[in-house]
């Protein structure tokens, strides 16, 4: 076969002719399955996107309490204005909504911006910013917020930050520039990964024809070849070529495992946690810890928390032993039986009410439990030598 197409072309002329209808048979063929194109924001990445909405879910679930300073320790206040911050701080959306989307826009942006509308002086409504609609301008010790050409002093809005700018500290920092490189690698990873599972360059049988090079160049050629001698019109029927024509092999093509994806992977999820501060099982890599989720609840959950919490206390109270604050009891991993029995030990301690060991389990409250008692050996340490065992009174 060498001799004859020798004969034909020459050997530089082969050579050629091979190199001609292998360019040929990848621009055809080739999809560019391999290659990475455009920008990714974000939002748009998987991973970066998952870790988000966690955080977010976890935060908009907290009930928002407004808190009173007292004289024996800090209470929670029910009025209208609590009601609406909690409940309705939006016509349109719940409270729910309204935090997710305030945390949401946090990571991704770094500011968010709330427009309060008041009504009789009270407060009637939050209205969210269109986040690409607002811009920035900072001098040394003041700054201006513009929305659609309109400036907002700071103490007219809501301006929610994470992350300040070294240089400008005013102005809240995403995390767009620290993750560019591991979201552009798992974007690659990821489109290598679905061309392995679907390539045409890796099929599991290679078959080499007696054929001259130019009838393979285009892909007509490579179809009348294969309906000429490899198509069978029933299933597991051999199939009949002339001798020496045709030489069939079977190939094992890479795995992922050979070239190291599920590895590189791995490392760029275990990156987008540690920057977003989460745990890496939240994004499917390793199994869950307790301990590590209650970390992440004290941590990174209730310091964005706080930011929010010291804004709205900020911009929308004006009593100064007034506040509000998340309630992130509920976030913890318990298990019942360990509430159980830390409510139970706190009750006979007279620490907590019946009630408020029912309200620690979730019971709704009962009525005459709403006492502090304890039992008759928990007395003062200064009464001790009191007891009539003792011979006192």
């Amino acid at each position: 076969m060498l001799e004859r197409i020798k004969g034909l072309f020459g050997a530089t002329e082969k050579r050629e002719v091979e190199n001609n209808a292998f360019n040929i048979w990848l621009k055809e063929d080739s999809d560019n399955s391999f290659c990475v194109k455009g920008y990714t924001r974000l939002s748009d990445n998987p991973e970066v996107r998952t870790a988000i909405e966690r955080i977010a879910e976890l935060i908009s679930s907290m009930t928002i309490h407004l808190m009173e300073n007292g004289e024996y320790g800090d209470k929670r206040v029910y009025n209208e204005l609590s009601k609406k911050i909690d409940i309705k701080p939006n016509k349109n959306m719940t409270r729910q909504n309204f935090i997710h989307w305030i945390v949401k826009v946090l990571l991704l942006e770094g500011n968010a911006i709330v427009y309060p509308e008041f009504k009789h002086g009270l407060i009637d409504n939050l209205i969210p910013i269109n986040p690409y609609s607002v811009n920035f301008r900072c001098n040394k010790t003041d700054y201006a917020i513009n929305v659609d050409s309109q400036d907002y002093k700071p103490d007219e809005v809501l301006h929610f930050l994470i992350n300040p700018k070294i240089d400008e500290p005013y102005i809240g920092e995403s995390y767009k520039v620290v993750l560019q490189d591991v979201i552009r690698n798992l974007k690659q990873a990821n489109k290598t990964t679905n061309a392995f599972m679907g390539s045409k360059v890796m099929p599991n049988i290679i078959v080499k024809v007696d054929s001259l090079t130019a009838e393979l160049s285009s892909k007509e050629g490579r179809d009348s070849v294969y309906r000429k001698y490899l198509e069978s019109s029933n299933a597991g029927e051999p199939w009949i070529i002339p001798a020496d024509l045709l030489e069939i092999e079977q190939v094992k093509p890479l795995t992922l495992k050979d070239i190291a994806i599920t590895d590189t992977i791995k490392l760029d999820k275990h990156t987008v946690a540690g920057i977003l501060g989460i745990p890496a099982f939240l994004l499917g890599e390793g199994e869950f810890n307790k301990d590590e989720y209650n970390n992440f609840i004290r941590t990174r959950v209730m310091a964005i928390a706080k930011g929010i919490e010291q804004e709205l206390t900020k911009k929308l109270l004006i009593s100064p032993t007034m506040y509000f604050k998340f309630n992130s009891r509920t976030l913890y991993s318990y298990e019942m039986t360990d509430l159980g029995s830390f409510g139970g030990d706190l009750f006979t301690k007279g620490i907590l009410t019946g009630n408020e060991v029912r309200d620690l389990l979730g019971f709704s409250p009962s009525q005459g439990l709403d006492k502090h008692i304890l039992l008759e050996n928990y007395i003062p340490l200064d009464k001790v030598g009191e007891q009539t065992k003792l011979g006192g009174d």
